[in-house]
């Protein structure tokens, strides 16, 4: 039992010195991308109803560091500034798959060629399920455009406030909007978010995955995987059964596939976990059906799978298997173990969980719900400012939300309705408070229209 718990130990240590110093510059990178790139710049560019925009949408989508359930409100965002069917469904397909947090990783511990594939497999896949919504036709297109007319009469009060908002909607929950100005702001608002944010996000999936990558290594025997392994089709079929239904986000998914691929798991079943694991679940697919309808969810699971079986397949009969065999650290735990790790492979591991526990505390004590300290402070300072105007101020529980991207898709969401001066969302809680006069039905059907459940609260 201590030998298997001293395995198991040593398992995890080793796979999460490989991966720190990639996460952490993914991290980094993201955070660079996410504050120095205009916001306006990807439904600028995806609303023709063309090829031409799927192909943007895709590109776009391939590095964003987005999950399943953040890239949901961002593409119904995206749908409600202008951007296509055709591209909504590309970045849809696209985003999770990859990041260039994962992209880091997967270079880690899976070697170059695999952080290669990977990323290209999601372009492609994206591409063909953005042209299969176009070449579905009209009907679907106009589906989806009846839908958004319902609420385009936002856009007007939007404009209409758009000066205020400017000035009275800075608060300390939105990293949405970096107020600061110059580069050393933004540098701050990048590293804010890369290492705060983004490991809030995505720290959770990660330890699951080196977890279950740690228990694979050392409980599940060599043979029964290696058994399969002749039958390609088979492993994939397999790995599709248990990936779609179950989440696992695209940095996370990566250690489980470097140990299954170490019991015999063959490259190609290894990319298909990768591929659908992030790309498909349940809670996804539920969404995706309510909001972009059951004909778009089809093409989005049909584009995901035959994509993944098809670059699947093309690693296991087309590539050399050699540029895809795992570590031999990582099938066999063996007398090096975690006594072979250098310093500074400690020290970056070090780091990396100072940030990830740094990252949790904030999200239950920082500024990662900050509703109840500041909603009132918010509220007396709009009083102060206009006297003589009555402000309301009302609580909302809102279902849905799961990392901070969800959080800032139910901000911009509420800040669109008519009289909203100001919100706060409390992503812990699953919370709203909500400033000024307002509708409280309008609010619910705005949020229900990104694919997010809200009530008043009394």
């Amino acid at each position: 039992m201590i030998t298997l718990l001293e395995d198991y130990w040593d398992a995890l240590v080793m796979m999460t010195a490989e991966m720190a110093p990639y996460l952490l510059l993914g991290f980094l990178i993201a955070g660079l991308l996410r504050t120095f790139v205009p916001k306006n710049l990807y439904s600028k560019h995806l609303a023709p109803n063309n090829m031409k925009s799927v192909v943007k949408a895709a590109a776009i989508g391939v590095p964003l560091p987005l999950c399943s359930c953040g890239v949901i409100p961002t593409a119904v965002g995206l749908r409600k500034e202008g951007a296509s069917h055709g591209a909504c469904t590309s970045f849809l397909i696209a985003t999770p798959q990859t990041g260039v947090d994962s992209i880091a990783a997967t270079y880690s511990l899976m070697g170059l060629p695999f952080a290669i594939v990977r990323p290209i497999a999601a372009l492609f896949t994206a591409l063909f399920g953005g042209w299969l919504v176009n070449k579905s036709g009209e009907e679907t297109f106009n589906e989806d455009r009846e839908e958004e007319l319902c609420s385009c009469h936002h856009e007007a009060h939007k404009t209409h406030e758009h000066k205020h908002d400017n000035h009275s909607h800075e608060h300390c929950c939105n990293h949405e909007e970096h107020e600061a100005e110059g580069f050393w702001g933004k540098m701050k608002g990048a590293l804010d978010y890369a290492f705060v944010e983004m490991m809030q996000d995505v720290g959770k999936w990660l330890i699951v995955g080196l977890l279950i990558a740690a228990l694979i290594t050392v409980a599940v025997p060599n043979e029964w995987l290696a058994a399969l392994h002749e039958y390609k089709l088979l492993n994939m079929l397999i790995v599709l059964a248990i990936a779609i239904p179950m989440y696992v986000c695209a940095t996370g998914s990566i250690p489980i596939a470097v140990s299954l691929m170490a019991k015999g798991l063959t490259p190609g079943a290894a990319l298909v976990l990768l591929m659908a694991g992030p790309a498909v679940n349940s809670a996804s697919m539920l969404v995706i059906g309510k909001v972009f309808g059951k004909r778009t969810l089809w093409m989005y699971l049909l584009s995901i799978i035959i994509g993944a079986i098809v670059f699947g397949l093309g690693i296991d009969y087309l590539l050399p298997q050699e540029w895809f065999s795992v570590q031999a650290g990582f099938a066999t735990m063996g007398d090096e173990c975690t006594h072979g790790l250098s310093m500074m492979e400690w020290v970056w591991m070090a780091v990396l969980v100072v940030l990830l526990a740094n990252a949790f505390w904030q999200a239950h004590h920082g500024h990662g719900c900050c509703c109840e300290n500041e909603g009132h402070g918010n509220h007396e300072a709009h009083e102060s400012h206009e006297p003589h105007k009555h402000h309301s101020q009302v609580k909302y529980s809102v279902h849905g939300m799961s990392c901070n991207h969800c959080k800032a898709n139910v901000e911009r969401a509420i800040r669109s309705v008519e009289g909203v001066e100001d919100v706060e969302v409390c992503l812990v809680d699953g919370e709203a408070i909500v400033v000024g006069p307002h509708d409280t039905e309008e609010l619910i059907n705005q949020l229900k229209s990104y694919g997010y459940e809200a009530s008043r609260m009394k």
